[in-house]
């Protein structure tokens, strides 16, 4: 006889009884386990082991595995280690609309703590993005299961799969509105002291850098601001150029855009410089808060990247949990991501890959795909016009 939970629980106050603990699941494998666990709750206990020092992550983890978990084992009274291809996508439509609604979602969607009675594992009904999500996780987990020996097989593996495409050379980049979260945030920044003003406009003038420049984190840790300089065109007007040593010890030339030059004034006037460089000026790109003229290392860099995406992706996670797949990519992002980002939405703005290529100082095109030699007055007039950040 089958013992059915008659309400789910919190996945660190859950006790299973014999017959649903999955110690003797249909999909348990006979092999050899990489994993000491010799029940379901355990198995996925070890799963987020992996990811316990990433406080985000490992909470979007449990929070995927114990809705399905309790789904099985309250709504079908099977374990985790027996559910089947077909019951994957039942569980698939239960998240389109949990019910029933008082046993699966807490009431007036609150957030209870997890030792709170009225705790639920839903605050509401998930949007499209959501279920996907979900569903992406759970991928994960059985993959892992699979993996170390736990389980005999993958039931999501059998789910349709859209028709092959070529891979994608870029993906790991920001689409326009999550690049817009980031400028939101950055914009928020505290700036009531000098202090707070300063690491303000250093984020300000180092995501500038990133996005119309296009620039890889060492090069802007190994570069000065002498190295911006002023030629005047065929065309009469003078332009501005920041000379940059890439991959290879390749120089290149990045159009330096009237509003790149406006926050580079606006950060250097910060430093107490004035707001154009002198050639050949040894000032870093980037400065230390404070008065040292040092640079900042690429490590020290990366830091304060991997601050501002992790804040916009809290702010986007406050908005509710229909946003927390976008959250989770801005915390993966990182200042090659911007680089990524700046080709694609040059790419966007402009159609011209040649563009793409000369500004991104690629060899050849095929390595600017998909985001060929322009005439560089053309390259600096088409960037400014329509590579654009919009502070």
């Amino acid at each position: 006889m089958k013992t059915a939970l008659i309400a789910p629980r919190p996945l660190d106050a859950l006790e299973l009884p014999a017959d649903l603990d999955g110690r003797d699941g249909s999909n348990r494998a006979h092999g050899h386990s990489q994993i000491a666990a010799r029940d379901d709750l355990n198995a996925v206990r070890a799963w987020l082991a992996r990811v316990a020092d990433k406080k985000t992550t490992f909470e979007n983890y449990r929070k995927e595995a114990e809705r399905l978990l309790l789904w099985a084992i309250v709504q079908l009274g099977k374990p985790l280690s027996s559910l089947t291809h077909e019951d994957l996508l039942l569980f698939r439509e239960f998240l389109k609309d949990p019910q029933p609604h008082a046993r699966w979602v807490a009431d007036g969607g609150r957030k209870y703590p997890r030792h709170d009675p009225r705790w639920r594992p839903f605050y509401g009904a998930l949007a499209a993005s959501s279920q996907r999500q979900a569903m992406i996780i759970l991928n994960a987990l059985f993959a892992w299961l699979v993996q170390a020996g736990y389980l005999a097989g993958n039931p999501l593996s059998l789910s349709r799969q859209r028709s092959r495409r070529a891979k994608p050379r870029i993906t790991r980049y920001l689409d326009r509105e999550l690049w817009n979260e980031v400028k939101l945030h950055i914009d928020s920044l505290p700036k009531d002291t000098p202090r707070e003003r300063e690491r303000y406009l250093r984020a300000r003038w180092l995501f500038t850098l990133f996005y119309l420049g296009g620039l890889r984190i060492s090069e802007v840790s190994g570069n000065t601001m002498g190295r911006f300089f002023c030629l005047r065109g065929s065309d009469g007007k003078e332009r501005w150029w920041l000379e940059v040593l890439g991959k290879g010890d390749k120089e290149g030339l990045v159009p330096a855009s009237a509003e790149m030059m406006v926050e580079l004034g606006r950060y250097r006037r910060e430093r107490g410089l004035s707001a154009l460089p002198a050639r050949h000026e040894d000032t870093p790109l980037v400065l230390p808060l404070g008065k040292s003229m040092k640079p900042l290392t690429r490590s020290a860099l990366h830091t304060i990247v991997k601050a501002i995406f992790a804040g916009a992706a809290e702010r986007h996670r406050l908005r509710g949990d229909d946003f927390a797949g976008q959250a989770n990519l801005l915390e993966q992002a990182s200042a090659h991501w911007m680089r990524h980002t700046a080709g694609s939405h040059m790419a966007d703005v402009t159609g011209d890959l040649r563009i793409v290529r000369d500004n991104l100082r690629h060899a050849d095109l095929s390595s600017s795909n998909p985001y060929l030699h322009t005439q560089d007055e053309q390259r600096h007039r088409e960037t400014e016009e329509k590579h654009r950040i919009d502070w």
